[in-house]
C-alpha cells in the first residue's frame, strides 16, 4: 500500500432485526430496522404497512435504506406472515386496533405511518383513530375504487379459490406474473406468488374488509399532513382520486415504477419520501 493511503472504513449499517410483541390477537410479527448511531439526531420512527397478500416481507429492501436515519418498523398485518390471525374476519378497525397495541406496547408519543394498497388503507384509519400520536401519512396506490372497479375485483378473488388437485396454480403463477409486469426480476414474482398462497384466508379476509371501508368518506377526515406516491400499476388512476378527498395533499407520481416499486425501487420511494418526512 502506497504511503499516506488510507483504507475507506466502511460507513456503518442499520441493525435489519425481527421481533414478536403482543397485540390483541395474540403475537405480532414485526420487521424493523434501527440506525446505527441512534441518539438525539434520530428521525421520527416509520411504520410500514403492507398490502394483500404479502407481509411485512415487502419491505426488506426498504428497511436497510429507511433505517439509516430513523427506526423502521414493519409489521405483518394479523393473520400474514408470522402474526397470529384473528378468530374471526376482521374490519379495518379490528387490523387498526391489533396495530395500534403495538404502538402503545413501544410507547411512541408521535410515528409516521406508510401504508401501501390495502395498507394504505389502515393507515388511513390508524392516522383518524389517532391523530396525535401519527404525525404525518404517505400512502402509496390507494385502492379508492368505482363500484365496477370493485366488482371487479371481487371477481377476481372468487377466480382465486384453491383447488384440491392443485390445477389453479399454474394459471394463478400466470396472473401474478402479469400483474408485476414484464421486466420484474423472477425472484420478486416467485416471492409474491409463495406469499398469495401462503396467506389465501387472509388475504379474502382483508380484501373484504378494505372493500367494506368507506375510503372516500374516511379520506376527508384526515388532518395530518399527507403525501401520496402513485407507481404506474393498475391503482394509478385510484390513487389520483385521492386529491378529491385530500385536495391539499402532496402527490409524487412515479411513472417509471410500477407493482414492484418497494422490491425493485425501494430507494426510488424513499427518495420521494425523504423531504416530505
Amino acid at each position: 500500500m502506497a504511503r499516506g493511503t488510507a483504507t475507506p472504513v466502511p460507513a456503518a449499517q442499520p441493525r435489519v432485526r425481527r421481533g414478536y410483541f403482543e397485540c390483541r390477537y395474540g403475537q405480532l410479527h414485526v420487521h424493523n430496522a434501527i440506525p446505527p448511531g441512534g441518539g438525539f439526531e434520530e428521525g421520527t420512527s416509520l411504520l410500514c404497512l403492507h398490502g394483500t397478500p404479502l407481509s411485512g416481507r415487502l419491505f426488506d429492501r426498504f428497511l436497510p435504506l429507511a433505517g439509516q436515519d430513523r427506526s423502521v418498523y414493519a409489521p405483518d398485518t394479523p393473520g400474514f406472515g408470522g402474526s397470529d390471525a384473528p378468530p374471526a374476519r376482521p374490519v379495518i378497525a379490528d387490523y387498526a386496533g391489533a396495530i395500534g397495541d403495538f404502538l402503545d406496547s413501544m410507547r411512541f408519543r408521535q410515528i409516521d405511518v406508510f401504508g401501501y394498497q390495502v395498507g394504505a388503507v389502515l393507515a388511513a384509519e390508524l392516522a383518524l383513530a389517532r391523530p396525535t400520536q401519527i404525525r404525518r401519512v404517505v400512502l402509496a396506490s390507494v385502492p379508492l375504487l368505482t363500484e365496477a372497479e370493485r366488482e371487479v375485483f371481487e371477481q377476481a378473488q372468487s377466480a382465486a379459490a384453491l383447488q384440491p388437485d392443485g390445477s389453479d396454480l399454474a394459471s394463478e403463477w400466470q396472473r401474478v406474473r402479469e400483474s408485476y409486469g414484464p421486466g420484474t426480476p423472477i425472484d420478486t414474482v416467485a416471492t409474491a406468488f409463495v406469499e398469495k398462497l401462503q396467506n389465501r384466508t387472509p388475504s379474502a379476509w382483508s380484501a373484504a374488509a378494505a372493500l367494506q371501508y368507506p375510503l372516500r368518506e374516511r379520506l376527508g377526515h384526515i388532518s395530518q399532513p399527507v403525501l401520496v406516491l402513485r407507481p404506474k400499476d393498475s391503482l394509478w388512476e385510484a390513487t389520483l382520486r385521492v386529491r378529491e378527498c385530500l385536495p391539499r395533499m402532496r402527490l409524487v407520481d412515479l411513472p417509471e415504477q410500477g407493482l414492484a416499486l418497494l422490491q425493485a425501487a425501494p430507494r426510488a420511494a424513499l427518495e420521494a419520501m425523504r423531504a416530505f418526512l
